[in-house]
């Protein structure tokens, strides 16, 4: 196994489907910029209520990459 240097960044996404949803939208908007992506943290998750209902998530991440 091979030695890693991983750099982390802070993402946030949201969703109105799901938390997983959101998670899935921030990692895949992120690696249309960011190559190498190889883990993610999730540090929050929260939402929006609107009259009752859960009208979005957000959730944040700790997302990892590899250097080159």
């Amino acid at each position: 196994m091979s030695e890693h240097v991983y750099k982390t960044i802070e993402l946030t996404g949201s969703s109105k489907t799901s938390c997983d949803d959101a998670i899935r939208t921030a990692i895949e908007h992120a690696s249309k910029t960011v190559r190498n992506i190889r883990w993610f943290h999730v540090i929050e998750t929260r939402g929006h209520v609107d009259e009752g209902k859960v009208a979005y998530w957000q959730v944040t991440l700790k997302v990892g990459f590899t250097l080159e």
